[in-house]
């Protein structure tokens, strides 16, 4: 089996840190923690990333990219359905490949109501993903910003828990149906063929 290259062993870095601090806050998560997690000595995940901050920060800065990349991707796709469904079923596979930094963005939902504790990068990816939808916060309905957040809150919490429980495959198809009918857009004639049954 061929040796991870340098950039494949950082992204495992992030993703695996991403995830503690996710689960364990910032301040609560030690380099040792990270270095254990990724089987590494602590001097030798500092040769990767010079401190716990910078790998906090290339955490944000993967999941930013990723995201703007995705709107690059969609935005010559008008607001609706279509778009939408780009959006989502990019969601669920980047979740599903990259756990640790989603769990990771998904920690605004889990700070709502507590706007003292939330960092702003966590913000901006939040913004990243109405803008990814077409959307504009200032201008919406409330009914789309309600239904955008649904969507993401669930779609983040159940496409970790398959990874988790290892069901990403047979998953797959209800969590994008799911967030698409969050969305308002009707069962996909999949989900009413299945329910047919």
């Amino acid at each position: 089996m061929p040796r991870p290259t340098k950039s494949q062993i950082d992204a495992e870095i992030i993703d695996r840190a991403a995830g503690l601090f996710a689960r364990h806050g910032f301040a609560n998560t030690s380099l040792q923690q990270i270095a254990d997690a990724v089987s590494y000595s602590k001097a030798g995940l500092l040769h990767h990333y010079p401190s716990k901050k910078a790998i906090y920060d290339a955490s944000f800065k993967m999941g930013r990219d990723h995201l703007m990349a995705l709107v690059a991707s969609v935005e010559k796709i008008s607001p609706g359905a279509e778009r939408d469904r780009a959006v989502v079923e990019d969601s669920v596979d980047y979740t599903f490949d990259w756990p640790g930094v989603s769990a990771l963005a998904n920690q605004l939902a889990n700070k709502a109501g507590n706007e003292d504790n939330v960092d702003p990068q966590l913000t901006e990816l939040g913004l990243i993903v109405y803008r990814a939808l077409g959307t504009d916060l200032l201008t919406a309905t409330p009914e789309r910003v309600v239904r955008i957040t649904s969507a993401f809150s669930g779609l983040g919490i159940t496409a970790l828990l398959a990874v988790r429980m290892g069901l990403k495959d047979q998953w797959r198809d209800e969590i994008i149906a799911s967030a698409m009918d969050a969305l308002g857009h009707k069962k996909s004639a999949s989900r009413k063929r299945a329910a047919a049954k």
